[in-house]
């Protein structure tokens, strides 16, 4: 049976498969990744792994010292003592352990995995990041995990996984002058904006790959996450084969950044990639593969875009934002989707021999330090800062809202960052656009959203050649699985409920009247590596960039109702253990982003769809437009039948939904799957 590269790339890292036996979409494996990456979140996945081995009275082991990565990137800016001493304990532990280590200062994770040869052709990495999928870029399968299932491959080299649905883009033609990958993948997000990839994994196709760079396929590839994927995927051609040429020069290089252990299995060889090269039909699709949806766009027909304000799917072309003059306060050029050597290049030659308008602050971060050392013996770092443009030390920062340069309220900002989910930056009260490098610079340096090139107004040409249902699972796929039983299969329609589990939830519904709502409108990113936090302080700001008053309106019992893909953005565990400790039972939604559900079962909360239930309500209008939390009345949730029963306003309506499979509430009985995996190292 023909296989899609995802299906290939998943089989090569599962575990137990049967001789000649291949993992198809839908299937639960277990699977052995090449690498596990973590950056900042290493502190908190620490004491996970240590009370996996505590519980299985066993002295802590990391199975496989090379699979792990450690990369300091999100929070550098903060030297306070506390935040510098976690840095430290991080850093002992991986010597500790004889893990790979890079300090703060190297670079964002994502860059460094590249740079450093962690990411191969072939491979598969996953990192508690849900910027993982940019290492799809060099036909490798990179997909985010959360923080649990670090801990679990740190303890055991393994963990659960779903291959996922794949969608077929195609690309056709080829980019004009001054369109950049950036723009591509804004206009993806924005032309196929209904979800049609949602939670499945892209492979990129098409004539229109061989003119993109590597660095724009890692840009398509990393914001294929806010397109909604759990992975974007390209094929291996010459192009990477080029890029890998040079890459590996570098590895000879002395004094690299880092501290890398003998043996480390990072970087290759020059006989590596002509091995590559030469198996090139492995690190691609097979002819006749079958997809859950095909979907086509033609590269010159595209024109640069902006996303927002502070919504990604939102796009407006730049010929129509750039009529509108909308002037800006703050300028963002940084992150791992566009902080890499071709962007500062781009932006270099936008600003040369001009300066930062009046009343705009430029801030300016390159991937990596290596990055900015190039950056720098080529003169666009001179020229960037000759402009006017403030420089930041080559990590995350004001992406996430940490450090220098956050926006404020009233203040509107354009940004090459991957995100601007209200409140993300900054004040959840500031107006930020995410747009190409060349757009950045040109707005820093007229003070409104405009582009160095002019460009005609164009309808860009796409089309869904087939589409599958949305193929976002129910509470019966993968999140209802556990570490320990990948392949239990559950039992949709026997309603069983098992010892310690929940049959009946009865409490208040909240509607959260909104689509896509993101991690960051859940739990702020500015709290997420706040390893301090209590369970009750991390309870008392749930919501607080969506709608602050809901900690006053709602008690635990409450039960919260979400639209479609609650949960998606950053991997960010706390968007779901924080519910958990308001004392909210479970959340109920029309889809989940798969990181999300991922993260709940595997830290023993419930979530499961049930979108006929948030179809009626939406019916209902029973609160003024714009009501951010509509009180929904008294709901009862019936586990053992599979139904639910809302009532409002004197009217009682009841919807089904499928079961939770027995591995799921195992999952949630035993508290999540620390508890699992430390049972799986005793053999009970």
């Amino acid at each position: 049976m023909p296989l899609t590269l995802v299906e290939k790339l998943a089989t090569r890292h599962a575990e137990g498969l049967r001789p000649g036996e291949a993992a198809h979409s839908g299937d639960f494996i277990i699977i052995r990744p090449r690498h596990v990456m973590t950056h900042d979140n290493t502190g908190a996945v620490i004491p996970k792994f240590r009370e996996i081995f505590k519980s299985a009275g066993q002295t802590p082991k990391i199975h496989d010292p090379h699979q792990p990565v450690f990369a300091i990137d999100h929070d550098i800016q903060n030297t306070t003592p506390e935040n510098l001493g976690k840095y430290a304990k991080i850093e002992a532990f991986a010597s500790q352990h004889a893990v790979d280590f890079y300090p703060a200062g190297t670079g964002i994770s994502h860059q460094v995995m590249v740079e450093q040869g962690y990411v191969r052709p072939g491979s598969m990495v996953v990192g508690s990041d849900s910027h993982s999928n940019l290492y799809g870029a060099l036909a490798c399968l990179g997909s985010p995990v959360v923080r649990t299932d670090a801990a679990s491959l740190w303890a055991t080299g393994t963990t659960w996984w779903q291959v996922p649905p794949v969608a077929r883009v195609v690309l056709k033609g080829s980019l004009r002058p001054g369109v950049v990958g950036k723009d591509v993948i804004v206009a993806l997000c924005g032309v196929f904006n209904k979800d049609e990839v949602l939670n499945h994994a892209v492979e990129f196709a098409g004539e229109g790959i061989a003119a993109l760079s590597i660095d724009q396929r890692m840009s398509i590839a990393n914001m294929s996450t806010e397109w909604g994927a759990l992975a974007g995927v390209f094929p291996f051609d010459e192009r990477l084969r080029e890029y890998l040429l040079t890459l590996a020069d570098s590895f000879a290089a002395p004094n690299r950044p880092g501290v890398r252990r003998p043996g480390s299995r990072s970087g290759y060889s020059l006989s590596e990639i002509e091995a590559w090269w030469n198996n090139r039909s492995t690190l691609s699709a097979d002819a006749g593969a079958s997809y859950a949806a095909e979907l086509e766009i033609d590269l010159s027909s595209i024109v640069p875009h902006v996303s927002g304000p502070n919504d990604v799917k939102t796009m407006t072309s730049l010929p129509e934002i750039e009529a509108r003059h909308v002037k800006i306060n703050k300028a963002w050029l940084m992150s791992c989707v566009n902080g890499r050597l071709e962007d500062l290049a781009v932006a270099a030659g936008v600003v040369r021999g001009k300066h930062v308008a009046p009343g705009v602050e430029f801030y300016v971060a390159a991937a990596s330090a290596g990055i900015q050392r190039d950056a720098e013996k080529l003169g666009h770092w001179q020229a960037l800062i000759d402009a006017g443009a403030i420089a930041l030390p080559p990590g995350c920062g004001t992406c996430i809202g940490l450090g220098r340069g956050t926006i404020k309220a009233g203040e509107v900002g354009i940004s090459a960052t991957n995100r601007n989910f209200e409140g993300r930056m900054g004040d959840k009260n500031g107006l930020v656009y995410l747009g190409s490098p060349a757009v950045v610079a040109a707005s820093a340096v007229n003070g409104y959203i405009c582009s160095p090139t002019k460009f005609t107004p164009t309808s860009i040409a796409s089309k869904i050649k087939t589409s599958a249902p949305n193929a976002a699972n129910s509470a019966t796929g993968p999140a209802t699985q556990s570490a320990a039983q990948p392949a239990a299969q559950s039992a949709a329609n026997s309603f069983e409920v098992i010892t310690g589990f929940p049959a009946v939830v009865r409490g208040r519904a909240w509607f959260l009247d909104k689509d896509n709502l993101n991690t960051d409108g859940i739990y702020a990113g500015k709290h997420t590596y706040n390893d301090s936090m209590t369970k009750e302080q991390m309870a008392a700001v749930i919501f607080e960039n969506y709608d602050a008053d809901f900690r006053a309106k709602s008690t635990p019992g409450d039960v919260v109702i979400g639209g479609l893909n609650f949960g998606t953005g950053s991997s960010r565990e706390q968007a779901a253990t924080a519910l958990k400790h308001f004392g909210i039972p479970c959340v109920v939604a029309a889809s989940f982003s798969e990181t999300y559900k991922r993260n709940a079962f595997n830290n023993g909360f419930v979530v499961f769809e049930c979108p006929a239930l948030v179809s009626y309500i939406r019916s209902l209008k029973s609160a003024p437009t714009g009501t951010r939390t509509i009180d929904a009345g008294a709901i009862e949730i019936d586990f053992t039948k599979g139904t639910l029963t809302l009532s409002h306003a004197g009217t009682s309506k009841s919807f089904p939904f499928l079961a939770l499979s027995r591995v799921a509430q195992e999952l949630v009985v035993a508290g999540g799957a620390e508890a699992v995996v430390a049972k799986r190292l005793t053999g009970k």
